[in-house]
């Protein structure tokens, strides 16, 4: 029985070494390893700094303005906060005092506009108390979550999911990162859009449900927030469609505007 006994534990003993042999060779065999081809980082320019901000996650929290989630049919007094995502090389950086060329996607009727203002982390972390939240932000930058409408309704009519809607290229639209050290933190202040000169948007930030901080703490209870990860806020109410040949004039207080032409 002892015998038996050695020799099993032997065996298992050496088939477990083996096995953290093999283990081992593979880490090794990572390590200066090159991709087979190269995929480029998205970054988002910093206003003052020769550095670029590394984008990791794009989070976008829905209907985060009570008008807003009136005239997208939810009410706001009854929704907790939901959030979406959308791929980091959706972004398209904007200049201060350019109009950006923007293209009309594929497969939409209905393209609409969504002015909002971003968040940037430089830390993270999980289950974030509100009052530490405001700590992991790097800076702020004014941002459009374009949306193709008739392709998420679409998808919402039949219980699928909506990225098609959200979630294509281009579709997150910033203009440059301000750090805190410069603007402070907004928790406050007029934002709006015009479309042809003509006024569609408009709000202040203090009407967001949820603030900043809030989004960064409820976001911390499904995943952990790290540096990079930039957060769209949500986006007041009178979305609308766009045609090629409009330009888009997005204003927050405190911010440059941002301007985008649809071609």
């Amino acid at each position: 029985m002892n015998t038996i006994n050695r020799r099993t534990i032997l065996t298992t003993g050496a088939v477990a070494l083996a096995g953290a042999t093999v283990r081992s060779d593979s880490a090794d065999a990572q390590v200066g390893a090159k991709a087979i081809f190269p995929i480029g980082q998205a970054t988002i320019p910093v206003v003052g700094l020769k550095e670029v901000f590394p984008v990791r996650r794009i989070y976008c929290i829905g209907r985060n303005y009570a008008a807003h989630s009136r005239e997208m049919g939810s009410d706001p007094t009854r929704e907790p906060p939901f959030f979406f995502q959308k791929p980091t090389d959706a972004i398209q950086n904007v200049e201060v005092g350019k109009v950006a060329d923007h293209a009309y996607p594929v497969l939409t009727k209905n393209y609409h506009y969504e002015v909002e203002l971003v968040a940037a982390l430089k830390s993270g972390g999980n289950n974030i108390s509100p009052d530490k939240a405001l700590d992991c932000v790097y800076g702020y930058a004014l941002g459009l979550d374009m949306t193709r409408r008739d392709l998420q309704r679409a998808m919402g009519d039949e219980k699928k999911p909506w990225e098609i809607g959200k979630s294509f290229d281009h579709s997150a639209v910033l203009g440059p990162i301000h750090p805190v050290s410069k603007t402070g933190h907004f928790t406050k202040g007029a934002i709006s859009l015009a479309v042809n000169g003509a006024v569609k948007q408009s709000s202040d930030l203090k009407n967001m449900i949820w603030s900043v901080a809030e989004q960064i703490s409820k976001l911390s209870e499904a995943f952990e927030l790290k540096a990079g990860d930039i957060i769209y806020s949500g986006t007041p109410e009178n979305v609308g469609p766009v045609v090629k040949g409009d330009v888009l004039l997005c204003k927050l207080e405190g911010l440059p505007d941002m301007s985008i032409k649809i071609v």
